[in-house]
C-alpha cells in the first residue's frame, strides 16, 4: 500500500485521506492545526510557507496531493497558498532525497481569461490576468516543472456539505440573477472532487493537466431557477451582477469574482475512466439538499 502525503489538508483533503485511509494507504494530513483531522488520516503539524516546520516530513512518500487553499481573497493570500507553499514543499522535498511517484496540485478554472461563453479544454490558453489566477497557474509551473512527475486538476466551483451559499442566497431572497447574456459556471461536488484525485493518483500514463467539472456548465440564472423551485422561494429577480440585490454596492463582494463566463469540458477527465457520482447540479444539489432537509 502506498505512502501518502496531503499538504493542505482542508475538507477536500480530509474527504480524500478518509477514502484511501479506508483502501489500506498510509495517509498523513499536513495543516497548521491538524487536531481536527477525522481517524485515518495521521496528524502532521507544518506550515507551508515556514519552511522550518517542513523538516520532519514522512519517509518514502509515494505520492503527494498539494491541496492547499489561500486564507483569503487577496494578492498576498494567493502567493503564499500557491506559489511560496508549493515551492516551500518541493524544497524540502527534495532536501529529504524524496522519490514520489506522483505530485497532484489541486488548480482551479479560474486559471481561464475566457469570459464570453467560450468553450475552453486542457489545450485552451491558460491567461488570467487577475492575480488569483496568475498564483494558481505559477504553482502549476512550479509543480510541472520539478524532478517528479506532476499533474495539476483544474477544479470548477466545489459545493456540497458546508459549501451551501448559493442555496442559502436562493432561501434568504438575496440572490440575484445575472442580467444580459449567459453567465455560465463549472463546478463539482466536494465527494467528486476528492474522488477525481484518488483516481488520478493511481491513473497509468496520466496527462498533466486535467479540468475536473461536471457534465453541465449550465447558465447561473438557470441554476438559481431550479433552486428556487427546489426550495420552495421565489425565483431571483434580475441584477446587473450576480448575487447583488438591485442597488447594492459591489466593492469586494464575492459575487464579482464569478463574471468569467465560460465552459469548461471535461472530456479529457471522462476518456480517463472517470465516472461522476453527481454528474450535474441537479444531482448534487438535491443530494445536498435531502441531506440538509433530514
Amino acid at each position: 500500500m502506498a505512502r501518502i502525503l496531503i499538504a493542505g489538508c482542508g475538507d477536500v483533503g480530509a474527504t480524500l485521506g478518509q477514502s484511501l485511509s479506508g483502501a489500506g494507504h498510509e495517509i498523513w494530513g499536513l495543516k497548521r492545526r491538524p487536531a481536527d483531522l477525522p481517524p485515518g488520516i495521521r496528524p502532521l503539524a507544518a506550515d507551508l510557507t515556514d519552511p522550518a516546520t517542513l523538516t520532519t516530513l514522512p519517509s518514502a512518500l509515494d505520492f503527494v496531493v498539494y491541496s492547499a487553499a489561500a486564507t483569503g481573497f487577496s494578492a498576498d493570500a494567493y502567493q503564499a497558498a500557491y506559489v511560496t507553499g508549493v515551492r516551500n514543499l518541493l524544497n524540502a522535498l527534495a532536501d529529504a532525497g524524496q522519490q514520489p511517484r506522483r505530485l497532484l496540485f489541486t488548480s482551479s478554472t479560474s486559471v481561464y481569461a475566457q469570459h464570453q461563453g467560450e468553450w475552453v479544454d486542457e489545450d485552451s490558453p491558460a491567461e488570467a490576468d487577475g492575480f488569483s489566477g496568475r498564483c494558481i497557474r505559477e504553482g502549476e509551473r512550479l509543480m510541472g516543472t520539478s524532478r517528479w512527475p506532476a499533474v495539476a486538476v483544474r477544479f470548477g466551483g466545489i459545493y456540497g456539505p458546508g459549501r451551501t451559499r448559493l442555496i442559502e442566497s436562493v432561501r434568504d431572497g438575496s440572490a440575484t440573477r445575472p442580467a444580459g447574456p449567459p453567465l455560465y459556471t463549472n463546478r463539482i461536488h466536494r465527494d467528486d472532487c476528492a474522488r477525481v484525485l484518488e483516481h488520478l493518483l493511481f491513473l497509468p500514463d496520466a496527462e498533466s493537466i486535467y479540468l475536473a467539472v461536471d457534465d453541465d456548465p449550465a447558465p447561473l440564472d438557470e441554476v438559481l431557477d431550479w433552486l428556487a423551485i427546489q426550495v420552495g422561494a421565489p425565483k431571483p429577480p434580475l441584477a446587473a451582477h450576480p448575487l447583488l440585490k438591485p442597488g447594492a454596492q459591489a466593492g469586494s463582494h464575492p459575487a464579482l469574482r464569478m463574471r468569467a463566463s465560460k465552459r469548461c469540458r471535461n472530456a479529457r477527465l471522462r476518456a480517463s475512466g472517470f465516472n461522476f457520482r453527481y454528474p450535474g447540479y441537479r444531482e448534487g444539489y438535491a443530494a445536498l439538499l435531502r441531506a440538509t432537509q433530514g
